[in-house]
């Protein structure tokens, strides 16, 4: 499953271990490294406790308080996200269905209790931001490889880890994003940052993952920070009482879910 997305702390950005030959390694395209990055083994399902913070400009917070579960499906890979507090969001629910084929888009839904109606996310909200975070709707989920050109422009060492940096261009000109670049770790392919760059090409966000745990063999994000710069806008989202491969049911992931919650 090609998986590139913030919904479980977006699980974006991590990778399965690197190759031993380094010389091998050295010979990588743009696309065979990101294409490593989005291969994640995540096991077969996921369960935690996500905290969202939002912090303006004037360091003022908002926290909210979300319990949210993933399970792979083989063709598909299916999450679904339960706001617990604040009282002005609990019980809203987010779905998402990401597919196999990468042909197929994602699928997202938005569950609003206070009108009691389930929202589908159409393609023209995708570039919304979602509950008033710094992470748009299309953040949260996956952007296929081929969507884009890949293009390795440099490597650089930070605190003694090697990186690649790798420059990805949108295929489609009207995407929200002109460019994206990601700094990849060249021992284990965790990608530890990502800018992003708007239709003007400067830049518009930085996605930092800040902490990462190893879950029985399993690279799973637990601290990550997405900031709007020119609205000196952040989010933070941390993770805590992660469970992998607990045996969720593919009954979770529905519309009637959505409505009933947790």
């Amino acid at each position: 499953m090609k998986t590139l997305k913030m919904k479980t702390v977006l699980v974006a950005l991590l990778a399965v271990s690197g190759f031993t030959n380094q010389v091998l390694a050295q010979q990588l395209t743009g696309r065979e490294i990101i294409d490593k990055v989005y291969n994640l083994p995540s096991g077969d399902d996921q369960t935690s406790d996500l905290t969202m913070t939002l912090i303006n400009k004037s360091g003022k917070e908002r926290i909210r308080k979300i319990k949210q579960f993933t399970k792979d499906l083989g063709d598909v890979e299916k999450s679904i996200m339960f706001f617990q507090s604040p009282a002005d969001v609990k019980n809203t629910s987010f779905m998402s269905w990401t597919y196999d084929d990468d042909s197929k888009s994602d699928d997202q839904w938005i569950y609003l209790p206070t009108l009691k109606k389930i929202k589908r996310i159409s393609s023209d909200s995708k570039s919304d931001y979602f509950m008033g975070s710094d992470f748009t709707y299309d953040d949260l989920g996956d952007r296929k490889l081929d969507d884009d050109t890949h293009k390795l422009i440099g490597e650089e060492t930070i605190d003694g880890v090697d990186y690649y940096v790798v420059e990805s261009i949108p295929k489609d000109e009207e995407y929200m994003y002109s460019k994206t670049k990601t700094w990849i770790r060249k021992d284990n392919f965790i990608g530890l940052k990502k800018e992003f760059y708007d239709e003007d090409e400067e830049l518009l966000k930085i996605l930092k993952i800040k902490k990462f745990e190893d879950f029985s063999g399993i690279l799973v994000i637990t601290n990550s920070e997405m900031e709007n710069v020119q609205k000196s806008h952040r989010t933070t989202m941390e993770l805590k009482n992660v469970e992998i491969n607990t045996g969720i049911p593919a009954s979770k992931f529905s519309e009637r879910m959505m409505m009933r919650g947790i």
